[in-house]
């Protein structure tokens, strides 16, 4: 048994039914993606529908409507994809795009490196193999041959000298 619809209802179904064909063979004239041509004709369905006021009884002219709503779609739906950018697949083209340049990590290692270079051989020693390799207390102590609290009070007193070492050099306040 069917539900009968409302006179809206039956309406927009008449609608569908009689000029989706024109409808997407038009759209179809600027968009050559089937799928998208489909979605438009529905969006261009709907707004008929939130404006169902405005149709008229004349077949002519509610096609002409139609049409005039179906470019209006277009019209948005072209704008907004230009307004998005556009995907780069070429690779020469990625490549060429220039990269950033790296000063700052040069002048970083720059302050760095001297900063270090105030340091003792001793805290040297312990920044390197806990900071820059990566190495535990433990793996530090043995690699350096001290005791595992000897690497935990260089590389405190170590970290305090490179702090007053930025600060001379103006790095730090």
């Amino acid at each position: 048994m069917r539900r009968r619809g409302s006179p809206d209802e039956e309406l927009m179904t008449a609608l569908y039914t009689e000029h989706y064909a024109v409808l997407l063979s038009f759209i179809l004239r600027y968009v050559h993606d089937r799928h998208r041509a489909e979605d438009l004709v529905q969006e261009t369905l709907l707004r008929a529908w939130k404006h169902i006021d405005h149709l008229d009884s004349d077949p002519g002219r509610t096609r002409s409507y139609l049409l005039t709503i179906a470019r209006n779609v277009v019209t948005n739906a072209w704008r907004a994809e230009q307004r998005r950018p556009h995907l780069v697949a070429d690779e020469a083209a990625v490549a060429s795009v220039p990269s950033a340049d790296n000063v700052d990590q040069l002048v970083e290692g720059w302050l760095v490196a001297e900063a270090l270079e105030r340091l003792s051989a001793d805290h040297q020693a312990v920044v390197r193999a806990m900071y820059y390799e990566g190495q535990s207390v433990a793996d530090a102590a043995r690699k350096l041959s001290v005791p595992e609290g000897t690497v935990k009070s260089r590389a405190y007193y170590a970290v305090r000298a490179l702090r007053t070492a930025f600060e001379e050099m103006g790095v730090l306040r």
